[in-house]
């Protein structure tokens, strides 16, 4: 199949001039030129045939040796440039330094109805960027990759995608707690898309190197390749670009509150300047509404990555990204001005996304209150969140007696909730419904308009452990499986109900599960 392929990366930004593929520090380079490490025993485990058609890959190539061998690391696209980008980044709050694709390399982009998409190999090999690491992934990491991607996509999240994943027949060796236990897993490889995966960090490593030139180089092909309708560069246009930037991150992260997505990781290295989710690591779904829960082992002790502090970390990562174009703009008020207007935008489309779970239309006065009420009574006891909004849905504004039992089912000990709970439900439930009736909306209409906001299916980490687990003896019936529910997470799905569950107990703190660490 001939693929229409477009180097505008490699062709009009600067290369690394040392074509050696060693560990070191890159300077005055956007990216350094490597091909992806060659596997032994490729073998194709699952692929989106959606995603496939959306860049114009014909069904007999999805399934043709040259297929296999592209995306397993084998071969190199004829006509591209294969390539690891140079980025730094602030991670859990302090500078890095040089970071890079230590475990990504990009193949090259291509381009289908006007559109183009890079495409990218997570787990190929080792690049200059790699510092002490092997540049592999495992099997392990890459199904969750894999699946959430997809699943985001689906959720109406803005999110990275996923073409495929390879199982590549040979061993990693990884510490999965980092206790000092390693041990030898399946290697694999996902294909990453996007129309572009430059970072804040990719403009954060020049302004801290004084590398102004290559800093605005790198913007300049930015604004004219993914930021065109904002006109020629110009320090007015550099204004514009950041304020596109907030508010495409700002609506990001609503969406992650949204569906209850925890990133786990939120370094300005994984900070998409398009806005979109990118990097699935450590991620979780919330099981337990609580604004203090991560994902993420290495942040178990500081929780800055929790639920509830997500939209502040936006804000700060933001900050740092002001700090990296400040150079090419040299006024601080227009960049102040933009990230005071994340906080206020930010408080007003939040309670637009919890008017819309709530299934409110109208905006009253004492919305945000009753809001602020629901966060507290939701954390009384552990429930659900996914199951309890769903549910929710299910209340009759006008029956006196539909009340708690509506969304019990989201309680995970029942015998948690005490008389003062139960009350205390009773009492918003009951506020709730009186504010209901101020809507216009029919209890079906509101009910199937809270169906599309509020998923019935999310890919919560015990689901992902359960396909790995089968996938790890040689069955990926379940990926499949999941694959093919989360394509359609608002629907009710009656074959797949056996899904709409708890987290089982098994899982509470099963490895895999519950916490990650950052090479999950």
């Amino acid at each position: 199949m001939s693929l229409k392929i477009k180097n505008k990366f490699t062709a009009e930004l600067p290369a690394d001039e040392n074509l050696e593929n060693s560990r070191r520090q890159v300077l005055n380079a956007c990216y350094s030129e490597v091909k992806p490490r060659k596997t032994s025993n490729p073998e194709l485990i699952h692929v989106s045939p959606e995603l496939a058609e959306t860049l114009g890959f014909e069904k007999d190539f999805i399934h043709s040796k040259e297929f296999l061998n592209i995306f397993s690391g084998n071969k190199v696209i004829e006509g591209s440039t294969s390539y690891a980008m140079c980025y730094g980044g602030h991670q859990f709050g302090s500078w890095a330094g040089q970071l890079g694709d230590g475990r990504a390399i990009n193949l090259g982009e291509i381009e289908h109805k006007n559109k183009s998409w890079v495409l990218q190999l997570k787990g190929a090999g080792e690049t200059p960027y790699s510092r002490s690491a092997d540049g592999l992934a495992v099997l392990r990491s890459s199904i969750r990759e894999y699946l959430c991607s997809e699943a985001m996509y689906h959720l109406g999240v803005p999110t990275t995608r996923a073409l495929s994943l390879v199982l590549t027949g040979d061993q990693v060796l990884r510490d999965i707690m980092y206790d000092g236990n390693p041990d030898y897993e399946k290697g694999a490889i996902v294909c990453r898309v996007s129309p572009s995966f430059l970072r804040f960090g990719n403009y954060e490593i020049f302004t801290a190197r004084q590398d102004i030139d290559t800093l605005k180089t790198l913007l300049n092909f930015t604004i004219k390749h993914h930021f065109q309708h904002l006109g020629k560069p110009s320090k007015e246009t550099y204004i514009q670009f950041f304020r596109e930037v907030m508010e495409r991150t700002l609506s990001m992260i609503i969406h992650w509150q949204r569906v209850g997505f925890v990133h786990g990781v939120m370094n300005t290295d994984n900070m998409s300047i398009l806005g979109l989710t990118i990097d699935y690591g450590p991620y979780g779904w919330l099981e337990g509404f609580d604004f203090g829960w991560t994902p993420n082992t290495t942040d178990s002790q500081h929780k800055r990555y929790r639920y509830g502090n997500q939209p502040n970390i936006g804000l700060w990562n933001l900050y740092q990204l002001a700090n990296a174009l400040y150079p090419l703009i040299e006024d601080p008020k227009p960049l102040e001005e933009i990230l005071n207007d994340y906080k206020s935008v930010f408080e007003v489309k939040s309670l637009e996304m919890m008017r819309s779970k709530l299934g409110l239309e109208l905006k009253q006065e004492n919305d945000l209150k009753l809001v602020h009420e629901l966060e507290t009574v939701l954390q009384l006891s552990e429930t659900d969140m996914t199951i309890f909004f769903r549910n929710l849905a299910n209340l009759r504004k006008d029956d006196s007696e539909s009340g708690i039992q509506v969304i019990e089912d989201a309680f995970y000990i029942p015998s948690d909730i005490s008389d003062k709970i139960r009350q205390s439900w009773k009492s918003w439930l009951n506020k709730y419904k009186e504010r209901l009736q101020e809507e216009t909306l029919s209890d079906n209409d509101r009910k199937t308009k809270m169906n599309l906001v509020n998923p019935k299916y999310v890919l919560r980490n015990y689901m992902a452990q359960l396909a790995i687990d089968e996938a790890d003896k040689g069955d990926y019936r379940l990926i499949n499986e999941l694959y093919t529910l989360l394509k359609k997470p608002y629907d009710e799905q009656s074959e797949y109900a056996k899904w709409f569950v708890k987290r089982p107990e098994w899982a509470r703190h099963k490895v895999g599960c519950s916490m990650l660490s950052c090479s999950s």
